[in-house]
């Protein structure tokens, strides 16, 4: 018998790398995420942008935004529900890098600027984690804090108005950070913006562990309205918090809200001290 033997190889298929887990914020009374951050051993990536190209919109969308994906809902640092996605459209005019949800939850009711997280990372569940409105006591303490910060920068303030203030517990201690947006009229087209995270010290009373000071005027607003402002546009709002990195102690996500997108921060404590650990900044169109 003669002849020639022939050998085909099989093409090799490179190994797919692992989705990276995510974390997103659920805004708009509980019916839209938008990206936060990827999570790869406990270090924070920035996940798309609504400005970046359809291609890499279409392959996020595809990794994370399939109709019927569930992922937790996070409210008061721990599993409080799930967030499922129900549409994407890496076309639609400024929510290209956004989903569509339905949320299921009978411990949660997100409305205007109660929001939450969602996530499929994987994190120890803290059964004494809280979230909560404070207590007149911890109100009066805090806002004799705000108008003294106030005061520091040579305002006085007559009435203080908040978007909100919030009770938490990011380290299953019992006792609660206080988290609040702030603000004061100084004159008809001036606001003066306070954004703090405050903790309880040894001394049993509470301090600032953060604090952002801003004053914008009516120049400075992209509408040209500085009451576009009183409404909450240009605030850092408390979205939850997560533990990212598993050290025990949760990281707080903030949402500020502008004219051409949004901005997220993520901020970690250290000896009481809170700083910023990760900043994005997500456009989503012109104005």
């Amino acid at each position: 018998f003669g002849g020639t033997a022939f050998s085909q190889k099989r093409p090799v298929k490179k190994p797919q790398a692992a989705k990276k887990a995510a974390i997103f914020a659920v805004i708009d009374d509980g019916e839209t995420v938008s990206p936060i951050a990827l999570i790869s051993n406990g270090k924070l990536s920035e996940p798309v942008n609504g400005g970046d190209d359809l291609a890499k919109l279409t392959a996020f969308g595809k990794s994370y935004y399939k109709p019927k994906t569930s992922y937790r809902l996070i409210f008061g640092g721990a599993d409080a529900g799930i967030v499922k996605i129900a549409s994407f459209d890496p076309k639609a005019e400024c929510s290209k890098d956004t989903a569509k949800i339905s949320v299921e939850s009978k411990k949660v009711k997100l409305n205007g600027f109660v929001m939450a997280l969602a996530t499929n990372a994987a994190s120890a569940s803290k059964a004494a984690a809280f979230r909560r409105r404070p207590t007149t006591a911890e109100k009066t303490e805090i806002e004799s804090l705000v108008r003294a910060e106030y005061e520091k920068n040579k305002l006085t303030p007559k009435t203080l108005h908040y978007q909100n203030l919030t009770a938490i517990d990011t380290n299953g201690d019992g006792v609660a950070e206080l988290v609040g947006s702030y603000w004061i009229e100084v004159d008809k087209q001036t606001r003066a913006l306070l954004f703090f995270i405050a903790e309880k010290g040894k001394s049993g009373k509470y301090a600032f562990g953060y604090s952002d000071y801003r004053r914008v005027g009516q120049d400075g607003v992209m509408s040209g309205d500085i009451q576009d402002l009183d409404k909450g546009v240009y605030h850092e709002l408390l979205l939850d918090y997560f533990d990212v990195d598993g050290d025990g102690k949760a990281e707080i996500f903030t949402y500020t809200q502008s004219f051409e997108g949004a901005g997220f921060d993520v901020y970690h404590s250290v000896g009481g001290k809170w700083s910023k650990l990760y900043s994005f900044s997500d456009y989503r169109c012109a104005f």
